[in-house]
């Protein structure tokens, strides 16, 4: 099942992709893609719908992102083997966590103004966890029953106000629109290995992440796990799991995104993102 909220920005109404690609209504079952009706009760009942005796979608809609009513964004740092190798760090030995702000949330194919100043803009592939209720001081063999779906997840992020401007990484990470989420919310049942699935990103029309979720070193049931001990995690939470080689900061010599540039990402099973980086409207 793929969960979609579809719209102008910030009146996006819920609804998902049948079987035949078409887009179809949901607002006479839900009240919209997140909070309650993340719930796995929801979730089945969505499940056993006929698509085709749902409404359209007008075509050519405004796809937003998938989930609503986020409280938490939350992020993992050098979660993939093949980056750490690629920047020369070591392996953690526990999730390094940080967040981003939940205003930084945009739809899937949104245009990603840069911020002013903006020198280091990079890119970052991810798969991105969505919480489905209440979890609180769980083990990873309980995980599943948390999660909602997965989705697709632009960790957009301006280096040098990361990681030269001092203090927490969620300075460099939380500006409007670098967090793009979507296009689609696949429910968990519908991913029956999260750790196996290809994912890309490219940049113009270079490909410049090219990996696997396996690459992953903590998994997102022990993601899910871990932060579970240190937070109480809510529904329609983000937990977006790291990213893979092939970022720009690492390229010798490194390049980073500038107005016009044209950037796609997507991950198997999970759909595609397309955005255009554009000037900051004064």
């Amino acid at each position: 099942m793929k969960l979609i909220r579809y719209g102008v920005a910030g009146q996006e109404r819920p609804g998902l992709v049948a079987a035949d690609g078409s887009l179809r209504d949901l607002s006479a079952e839900i009240g919209d893609v997140g909070g309650e009706f993340l719930a796995p009760r929801v979730m089945r009942r969505l499940r056993e719908l006929d698509p085709q005796r749902l409404p359209l979608v007008e075509a050519g809609a405004r796809l937003g992102p998938c989930v609503a009513g986020t409280s938490n964004f939350l992020a993992i740092g050098l979660n993939y083997r093949d980056h750490a190798h690629e920047i020369g760090a070591a392996v953690p030995g526990e999730p390094i966590v940080f967040n981003k702000a939940v205003s930084c949330i945009a739809g899937p194919n949104d245009d990603v103004p840069l911020p002013a100043g903006s020198t280091a803009t990079d890119w970052e592939c991810e798969l991105a966890i969505v919480i489905s209720q209440d979890c609180y001081e769980i083990e990873p063999s309980q995980a599943r029953e948390f999660i909602a779906g997965y989705c697709v997840c632009h960790d957009i992020s301006e280096r040098k106000f990361q990681l030269e401007h001092g203090g927490q990484w969620v300075k460099g990470k939380s500006f409007p629109g670098f967090g793009p989420l979507g296009p689609w919310l696949v429910d968990v049942d519908s991913v029956p290995d999260a750790t196996a699935l290809s994912m890309w990103l490219r940049v113009n029309d270079e490909t410049v992440q090219s990996s696997n979720t396996r690459q992953m070193i903590f998994t997102p049931d022990q993601l899910v796990a871990y932060l579970s001990r240190l937070m109480l995690l809510r529904a329609g939470d983000i937990i977006t799991t790291g990213t893979p080689s092939g970022v720009g900061m690492s390229r010798k010599p490194p390049r980073f995104l500038r107005s016009g540039d044209r950037v796609s990402l997507g991950i198997e099973g999970l759909g595609t993102q397309q955005h255009q980086f554009v000037s900051r409207a004064r």
